[in-house]
């Protein structure tokens, strides 16, 4: 406490903010490999939203058996309760798992039309950019964070980056029009982990925040599929015999668990940047050690793939960014 009576602002522990990064670049490229299994699922079942209900069911009836059987789940789920009872989290703030469900949604719109490439530079600007402003407003469990310059070079970084990576695979930019619904999904993403980071810190549990988001996008993937089936009929394929064409799931468990558990370390912006990076990285990785027959890595590619790395560095290894918080009110004379 300051003369003034204004409290020094807490940072962010420069280890753990580190230590998070990397586990975010880890859950990134996990994302990569979760991409390439439910691409695939998508292509055996005819439809990418049936892939995507498949998907995310299959995580969801994990997490039903998994959190209310373990001590911690128990008490995440009680602590839930007691938090939206009193007010203390929002129920708006347990719908992070709509946007998961949107960015499913835009990809089966959209992807025909755009192609992977721009309907992934389209979704990383709208993260990179969201992020920034999700962290500034104190959306997200770390509070109001300054942009600092290392974190908007960082952004930018990621962004052209990614224009790198994908330059050769750009679509015609009649269709460029359509981006616009990958970018939003992007910005939703941005807000997707700031809400489950809040999710996670009022229920004391990753798992539990995992939950809530799984259940969520299931029931929001669900109604697009029956409006979908409504409008155009069921799916022509029929479900594989692979069994690793439905592990799609468990690894979103991960992926969402871990972002739910680490944002309150990195941030917003820095969680995003690394989960970015590390799905470049490990979509180029599998392109050359387990190609298709879209796969064409270029070294542009492998050259964007390595920027978005340099740009996780600026942003982590720059000063910690400082919560913002209110100064207290004068001592009564």
């Amino acid at each position: 406490m300051t003369a003034t009576g204004t409290a020094a602002p807490p940072t962010l522990s420069t280890t753990r903010r580190i230590a998070g990064t990397g586990l975010a670049t880890a859950s990134g490229v996990a994302v990569a490999v979760q991409s390439r299994i439910n691409g695939e699922l998508g292509v055996r079942l005819a439809d990418g939203i049936a892939a995507a209900v498949v998907s995310f069911g299959v995580g969801l009836l994990v997490l039903l058996v998994l959190v209310p059987t373990t001590p911690g789940g128990r008490r995440g789920l009680v602590a839930l309760r007691a938090a939206l009872r009193d007010g203390s989290l929002r129920p708006w703030q347990c719908l992070g798992g709509v946007c998961g469900a949107f960015l499913v949604a835009t990809q089966g719109l959209t992807i025909g039309t755009l192609g992977v490439a721009v309907f992934t530079v389209a979704v990383v600007a709208g993260q990179s950019g969201s992020s920034l402003l999700v962290d500034r407003a104190g959306i997200g469990p770390t509070g109001r964070q300054p942009v600092t310059p290392n974190r908007l070079v960082g952004a930018v970084l990621t962004v052209v980056a990614v224009l790198l990576a994908v330059r050769d695979r750009l679509g015609d930019p009649g269709a460029l029009a359509l981006a616009l619904l990958p970018l939003a999904a992007g910005v939703g993403i941005a807000w997707q982990q700031a809400v489950n980071g809040r999710v996670r810190g009022a229920a004391g549990s990753a798992m539990t925040a995992t939950l809530v988001n799984f259940t969520v996008g299931t029931v929001a993937l669900l109604a697009t599929f029956a409006v979908e089936v409504a409008v155009r009929g069921r799916p022509a394929g029929s479900f594989p015999a692979e069994p690793w064409l439905y592990v799609g799931g468990p690894i979103g468990i991960v992926f969402i668990a871990l972002a739910a558990a680490i944002v309150r370390f990195t941030g917003v912006l820095l969680l995003g940047l690394a989960t970015i990076a590390g799905q470049v990285v490990g979509a180029v990785l599998l392109d050359v050690l387990l190609p298709t027959a879209a796969s064409h890595p270029t070294p542009t590619t492998l050259l964007g793939a390595g920027l978005t790395l340099v740009a996780v560095l600026v942003a982590a290894l720059g000063p910690p960014p400082r919560r913002v918080t209110r100064a207290a009110p004068p001592p009564s004379p």
